[in-house]
């Protein structure tokens, strides 16, 4: 891996010397438990690594809003950016059968299978937000990382997973009923004789890069932001998703409690595997909103970002989105195996991004409110227009799609312009939230087939309630947190 870059003489030696997030914990909390909630509750009608990025925008908008709002507008665009990757990386992890050992059927019962559960989705919880949790201490810390440090620490990122791989997740022989000894999905041991088809696990992988990660911040470039908030994020990932699975694990044991306590046949119409997802985003926001707030004494001085560095020409940023876009469009909407590999990889589908992010100017814009957009929009559209007919495939394309999409692009290049003008991190987190909350829950809603609340109640219809519920009040906060926010503060 790279050895740290020498510090630059612009920056800053010191702390803030205003602290806009001293008494900001309860609002924080409970708007990014808000943001990361709805954020991760449409998540699960996305899919794993592009849909998680939703999550990670939405909640690191609030932050900059909520903790950094003196800092520039490009910094905080590149912390959002940065936190969407890395929230994206745990996509790989397969998790399906490790919340069956909690709330299965056959496993109704087993406490031992529900604590084992508990246990693999504590550890898999934990690497999927630990990696957000770096990736937003490494936006905000004073710290300055360059494009080709983030590709040679990528490399000894692979390097680790392709270890931990080997010695957490193999051997893998499920023709011979041959597992790994930590094994965190469903296998013989809990239902004997049972015909299973075992899913291979990754979780090894990805906790020995994240571990190499947080060696190289806290070892190497001695960033003790970025490498605290690892350590919170994978507490939060860990508590949210095997508390937010509780929820759902007791209603599998004990449906008729809620059939008794809930009002009419409200219990019937709950997605309760939504309601784990929407609970597993919120508890993990709240944690991560709870640690930024006590290490804030680590963010960067508002004048440090004044000079953030930008490496790349124009035309490299455009060839780099000329390469990412289509292999990301064409991973998410074709069935060709060489490209699924480039969205399934999370450190290979990372790679052109952190570039363009870390070294750009365009690019820190571009991703946050345009490019994670992108196989959003294709996949309402997908499921509205061509696997069903709610819509017309015209008209989908240009509701769902065309607008939307230029819209965002748009904002982003207005924001873009403002940065350069002098801007805080305080108009973008303000107008980037807004935009972002607006366009990802009008976009479920719709893949939810409009489920108003005056209407005949579906699966959907609750969590629908909950989306707006969330969007109303980070509509209120980004209006009144960044009201005023203008220039960046010295």
């Amino acid at each position: 891996m790279s050895s740290p870059t020498n510090r630059s003489a612009s920056e800053p030696l010191s702390c803030p010397t205003t602290d806009p997030g001293r008494g900001r914990l309860l609002p924080a909390v409970i708007l990014t438990a808000m943001a990361c909630g709805m954020g991760w509750g449409i998540r699960g009608q996305y899919g794993h690594e592009t849909g998680a990025m939703i999550a990670g925008v939405l909640s690191g908008m609030t932050l900059i809003l909520l903790f950094a709002p003196g800092i520039s507008s490009l910094k905080a665009a590149r912390t959002v950016a940065l936190m969407a990757v890395g929230i994206s990386l745990g996509g790989s992890m397969t998790y399906g059968q490790t919340i069956g050992l909690t709330q299965d059927a056959a496993l109704i019962g087993n406490w031992s299978a529900l604590r084992w559960g508990l246990v693999g989705l504590f550890v898999k919880g934990g690497i999927w937000i630990g990696f957000a949790g770096a990736f937003l201490g490494i936006g905000l810390s004073t710290r300055r990382y360059r494009p080709m440090e983030f590709v040679r620490l990528l490399l000894g990122m692979t390097l680790l997973f392709v270890l931990g791989l080997w010695a957490l997740n193999s051997p893998f022989d499920p023709a011979s009923q041959v597992l790994p000894n930590l094994y965190f999905s469903d296998d013989w041991y809990w239902e004997p004789g049972a015909a299973l088809k075992p899913r291979p696990e990754c979780w090894g992988g990805l906790l020995a890069a994240l571990m190499g990660l947080a060696a190289y911040l806290h070892g190497i470039r001695r960033d003790r932001l970025a490498r605290n908030m690892a350590g919170v994020g994978f507490l939060a990932g860990g508590m949210g998703f095997s508390v937010g699975q509780c929820v759902q694990a007791f209603h599998a044991w004990n449906p008729e409690r809620f059939a008794q306590c809930l009002p009419g046949n409200l219990a019937a119409h709950v997605n309760w595997w939504n309601m784990m997802e929407t609970s597993f985003g919120s508890i993990a926001g709240a944690v991560l909103a709870g640690g930024l707030w006590w290490n804030r004494h680590l963010i960067a001085a508002s004048g440090q970002s004044q000079t953030e560095a930008v490496v790349l020409t124009p035309v490299w940023e455009f060839a780099l989105l000329a390469v990412h876009l289509p292999l990301l469009i064409a991973a998410e909407f074709s069935d060709v195996p060489l490209l699924e590999l480039y969205l399934e990889f999370g450190l290979l589908m990372s790679a052109i991004p952190l570039i363009g992010i870390v070294g750009g100017r365009c690019w820190p814009y571009l991703f946050p409110l345009l490019i994670v957009a992108v196989p959003i929009a294709g996949k309402t559209l997908r499921e509205l227009a061509y696997r069903n007919t709610a819509i017309s495939r015209p008209l989908g394309w240009l509701v769902l799609v065309a607008i939307p999409l230029a819209v965002m692009l748009l904002i982003a290049v207005w924001l873009g312009r403002r940065g350069e003008q002098g801007d805080s991190a305080g108009r973008f987190a303000s107008v980037g939230l807004l935009s972002t909350t607006w366009l990802y829950f009008g976009l479920n809603f719709a893949f939810f087939r409009l489920p108003w609340p005056w209407k005949v109640w579906t699966g959907r219809t609750p969590s629908g309630i909950i989306f707006t519920v969330c969007a109303l009040c980070l509509t209120i906060a980004a209006i009144v947190y960044g009201r005023g926010r203008g220039a960046v503060t010295e």
